[in-house]
């Protein structure tokens, strides 16, 4: 597994970034790291390992919290859904929640984010990944294209087996998201068709302590740092308690 860290201050605690399927670490990075680091928190971006992408998610995020103690977790789509269950599982080393894009609550059955996955998962070991990269190319905006070519071609030939664990992943149900007693954001884009935004405003309604901050697909084409922007703004009256300024 590859972290990549940015620094900015000295003085700075840790936020952990878990991208979404089929992405990478530069993703999660360029999304959160420069928003992060103007509230003084050093970004700790993951690469998924494809053989097994959650448990390569659950190792850095236990890691980073022995090495660096209490620490921010933050996460994307399929990032989102696992950041989320482990501070509920490990809330004394959680210093708050960023959850970006989540796809589905509870079982993925039928959302389109796991449709998807499960659809490219199995073009992928039918023509192979030149082939479903070309088409995925010609019908997605350029900045996905882009970022889905470098992240598709790293994690090839394991990718089709990340994206059908992606697909069965159960994310927190109500119940679940209820129970976690810190203070978070949720980030929705308002024109996903994958992310759907009810799913974002039921995450945002549900968690106890949650702002909601939404965005479009444009900006995040645009800007992918638009993500932490609005995380980190969800998130304004906690900073200085949360990092002792």
């Amino acid at each position: 597994m590859h972290n990549r860290v940015v620094h900015s201050r000295l003085d700075t605690h840790t936020a952990v970034v878990l991208p979404g399927t089929g992405s990478d670490a530069r993703f999660a990075d360029d999304a959160f790291s420069a928003a992060f680091g103007d509230v003084g928190l050093t970004t700790l971006a993951v690469e998924p390992d494809p053989a097994g992408v959650v448990d390569s998610y659950l190792a850095a995020l236990d890691g980073a919290a022995h090495r660096h103690g209490r620490i921010v977790v933050a996460g994307i789509s399929l990032g989102a859904a696992v950041a989320a269950r482990w501070a509920a599982d490990n809330a004394s080393s959680t210093i708050a929640l960023a959850l970006a894009l989540p796809a589905w609550t509870g079982d993925p059955a039928g959302s389109p984010a796991a449709l998807s996955a499960q659809f490219t998962a199995r073009l992928l070991r039918e023509e192979g990944l030149d082939a479903v990269t070309a088409t995925m190319a010609s019908s997605s905006p350029e900045w996905l294209a882009r970022t889905l070519r470098r992240s598709w071609a790293a994690q090839w030939p394991a990718l089709p087996d990340a994206l059908d664990e992606a697909a069965r992943h159960r994310s927190p149900d109500l119940a679940e998201l209820a129970r976690i007693q810190m203070p978070a954001v949720v980030v929705g884009a308002v024109d996903d068709a994958v992310h759907p935004i009810d799913v974002a405003r039921q995450w945002a309604g549900t968690l106890p302590d949650c702002a909601l901050r939404t965005v479009t697909l444009d900006g995040i084409g645009s800007d992918p740092g638009c993500l932490g922007r609005a995380a980190v703004d969800g998130l304004d009256r906690h900073w200085p308690r949360l990092l002792g300024r």
